[in-house]
């Protein structure tokens, strides 16, 4: 890394922690913003900063890693800090920018591949504010520094799995042949944020898809889960039963189908995904829950 390099992280949520982590694990400076940061308990080798005085840090930073959605308003990082980015972006010091978006840009493409290149044309509003964020960057960012849009599928990780359901005794395993979801480890998003960081780029624009290898059905997931934990899988419910005890949200991520690819991702970041598939996935998190002497 660069002299004086230092990462932002907007938002030292579920990952933007694990980027964090990883990055000063790697010997990066680092520092994170939280609404509390004396309740955040940031990694070892993370500066907590709040996210209303972040603008200091802001101007410190030679990559800015941006995981807060966006809300009614728009992005809250630009609308809170616009001064402070145009500033940076001005003098220089700001040179990478990481958004965290989502696959829920390109809406449903029946069940289609989806590449790098594929035009978004998002059907639900939550997405197209994820695109209006993303567009935002991109103007801010434009010909002052590189913008990678991370656009991510279904995150999952320790205490964001089908463990916990299963263990609750809340899962439910929905049937719908075909209809496939893809998914990204929590510690991948790190590592291709890492990657990315490590790389001397032009102040131009990428789109990277933050998927595992294998889109899966959910109720594929939620056997193999069970299976790990030496549990009965639930009994399959098909879909069109499923569907009148979902809520809105639910039944919004049921409407969209879409095989995304990672190819181009890889390539350009030089990686292979530690977790291509929920099984490896699954696996590692179960591991690193026995790890911490967690009930099984």
């Amino acid at each position: 890394m660069a002299e004086g390099a230092m990462l932002l992280v907007a938002g030292l949520g579920f990952a933007g922690m694990a980027a964090a982590r990883l990055a000063a694990a790697a010997g990066w400076r680092v520092a994170g913003t939280a609404r509390d940061p004396a309740a955040s308990a940031a990694p070892p080798g993370v500066e907590p900063v709040a996210f209303a005085a972040a603008s200091a840090a802001i101007a410190e930073a030679s990559h800015l890693f941006v995981t807060a959605p966006p809300n009614e308003a728009g992005d809250p990082v630009i609308g809170a800090h616009r001064p402070a980015l145009e500033a940076a972006l001005a003098a220089g010091t700001l040179r990478w920018i990481g958004y965290l978006s989502t696959t829920g840009v390109y809406g449903d493409h029946g069940g289609a591949k989806v590449d790098e290149a594929t035009r978004p044309t998002p059907g639900q509003e939550r997405s197209r504010r994820r695109l209006a964020a993303e567009e935002s960057w991109r103007n801010l960012a434009a010909g002052r520094a590189a913008l990678d849009i991370f656009r991510a599928g279904g995150i999952y990780g320790p205490g964001r799995s089908a463990f916990d359901d299963l263990r609750a005794g809340t899962a439910r395993r929905v049937a719908k042949p075909g209809h496939a979801f893809s998914r990204i480890h929590r510690d991948d998003i790190a590592r291709a944020v890492l990657a990315a960081i490590g790389q001397d780029l032009p102040p131009t624009v990428r789109i990277l898809h933050l998927v595992d290898d294998e889109p899966a059905e959910s109720a594929e997931v939620v056997a193999h889960a069970a299976r790990l934990l030496g549990l009965e899988p639930p009994p399959a419910i098909p879909f069109e039963a499923a569907r009148a005890r979902m809520s809105p949200m639910a039944l919004s991520f049921w409407a969209e189908n879409r095989h995304v690819t990672n190819a181009l991702t890889k390539a350009a970041l030089g990686i292979a995904w530690r977790h291509p598939t929920y099984r490896e996935g699954l696996a590692a998190i179960l591991e690193e829950e026995r790890r911490q002497g967690l009930p099984q």
